[in-house]
Protein backbone atom coordinates (compact mmCIF):
# COMPACT_ATOMS: atom_id res chain seq x y z
CA UNK A 1 0.00 0.00 0.00
CA UNK A 2 1.33 3.24 -1.31
CA UNK A 3 1.76 5.79 1.69
CA UNK A 4 3.02 9.77 1.29
CA UNK A 5 3.72 10.99 5.15
CA UNK A 6 4.53 14.78 5.20
CA UNK A 7 6.97 16.82 7.68
CA UNK A 8 8.40 20.04 8.32
CA UNK A 9 5.13 22.33 8.82
CA UNK A 10 5.29 24.75 11.43
CA UNK A 11 5.31 28.19 12.72
CA UNK A 12 7.48 30.57 10.93
CA UNK A 13 7.80 34.53 10.58
CA UNK A 14 6.93 36.20 7.38
CA UNK A 15 9.85 36.10 5.53
CA UNK A 16 10.86 33.22 6.61
CA UNK A 17 11.84 29.72 5.40
CA UNK A 18 10.76 26.14 5.98
CA UNK A 19 11.09 23.10 4.21
CA UNK A 20 8.77 20.13 3.80
CA UNK A 21 9.32 16.76 3.10
CA UNK A 22 7.38 13.68 1.69
CA UNK A 23 8.26 10.36 2.35
CA UNK A 24 6.80 7.74 -0.05
CA UNK A 25 6.40 3.92 0.84
CA UNK A 26 7.32 2.70 -2.29
CA UNK A 27 9.82 3.92 -5.01
CA UNK A 28 9.11 7.31 -6.49
CA UNK A 29 9.87 5.17 -10.26
CA UNK A 30 6.53 3.93 -9.54
CA UNK A 31 4.85 7.41 -10.03
CA UNK A 32 4.02 9.72 -13.28
CA UNK A 33 4.05 12.68 -11.06
CA UNK A 34 4.19 13.74 -7.90
CA UNK A 35 3.53 17.26 -6.05
CA UNK A 36 2.58 19.78 -3.84
CA UNK A 37 -0.88 21.49 -2.96
CA UNK A 38 -2.16 23.40 -0.20
CA UNK A 39 -5.94 24.35 1.35
CA UNK A 40 -6.01 27.73 3.49
CA UNK A 41 -9.47 27.90 5.75
CA UNK A 42 -12.32 28.47 3.33
CA UNK A 43 -10.26 27.79 0.33
CA UNK A 44 -10.28 25.48 -2.51
CA UNK A 45 -6.94 23.25 -2.60
CA UNK A 46 -4.75 24.51 -4.73
CA UNK A 47 -1.54 23.81 -6.56
CA UNK A 48 1.78 24.90 -5.14
CA UNK A 49 4.27 22.51 -7.40
CA UNK A 50 3.91 19.48 -9.76
CA UNK A 51 6.70 17.42 -10.97
CA UNK A 52 6.18 15.12 -14.28
CA UNK A 53 8.22 12.77 -14.89
CA UNK A 54 10.91 13.57 -18.26
CA UNK A 55 8.33 16.81 -18.20
CA UNK A 56 9.64 18.92 -15.34
CA UNK A 57 8.56 20.70 -12.60
CA UNK A 58 5.46 23.48 -12.64
CA UNK A 59 4.37 26.22 -9.76
CA UNK A 60 1.49 28.05 -8.76
CA UNK A 61 1.33 31.66 -10.09
CA UNK A 62 1.50 32.70 -6.32
CA UNK A 63 4.61 30.79 -5.30
CA UNK A 64 7.07 30.81 -8.18
CA UNK A 65 10.38 32.46 -7.60
CA UNK A 66 9.68 31.60 -3.59
CA UNK A 67 9.63 27.93 -3.94
CA UNK A 68 11.42 25.11 -4.98
CA UNK A 69 10.15 21.22 -5.28
CA UNK A 70 12.68 18.79 -5.89
CA UNK A 71 13.41 15.40 -5.11
CA UNK A 72 15.51 12.75 -3.98
CA UNK A 73 15.13 9.51 -5.54
CA UNK A 74 17.50 7.73 -3.27
CA UNK A 75 15.35 8.34 -0.10
CA UNK A 76 12.08 7.93 -2.23
CA UNK A 77 11.62 11.74 -0.51
CA UNK A 78 10.53 15.22 -2.40
CA UNK A 79 10.84 18.23 -0.91
CA UNK A 80 9.64 21.94 -0.86
CA UNK A 81 11.71 24.11 0.11
CA UNK A 82 9.56 27.42 0.65
CA UNK A 83 11.58 30.96 1.31
CA UNK A 84 9.98 34.38 1.84
CA UNK A 85 7.38 33.18 2.96
CA UNK A 86 3.97 35.32 3.70
CA UNK A 87 1.17 35.24 5.77
CA UNK A 88 -1.34 34.24 2.55
CA UNK A 89 1.40 31.04 2.16
CA UNK A 90 -0.32 29.45 5.58
CA UNK A 91 -2.19 26.37 4.96
CA UNK A 92 -2.36 22.93 5.29
CA UNK A 93 0.58 21.67 2.18
CA UNK A 94 -0.44 18.11 0.80
CA UNK A 95 2.16 15.56 -1.00
CA UNK A 96 0.29 13.73 -4.32
CA UNK A 97 1.51 10.70 -6.07
CA UNK A 98 -0.21 9.63 -9.24
CA UNK A 99 0.64 6.80 -11.26
CA UNK A 100 -3.33 5.11 -12.27
CA UNK A 101 -4.44 6.59 -9.04
CA UNK A 102 -3.91 8.93 -7.45
CA UNK A 103 -2.49 9.37 -3.60
CA UNK A 104 -2.66 11.73 -0.71
CA UNK A 105 -1.09 12.40 1.90
CA UNK A 106 -2.35 13.92 5.15
CA UNK A 107 -1.01 16.90 5.01
CA UNK A 108 1.25 19.34 7.55
CA UNK A 109 0.42 22.67 8.38
CA UNK A 110 1.93 25.81 7.72
CA UNK A 111 1.35 28.90 9.74
CA UNK A 112 2.97 32.23 8.72
CA UNK A 113 2.43 35.40 11.42
CA UNK A 114 2.47 38.61 10.01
Amino acid sequence: QVQLVESGGGLVQAGGSLRLSCAASVSFSSFSSMGWYRQGPGNQRELVATIIRGVGITYGDSVKGRFTASTDNAKNTMYLEMNSLKPEDSAVYYCNANNFVSYWGRGTQVTVSA
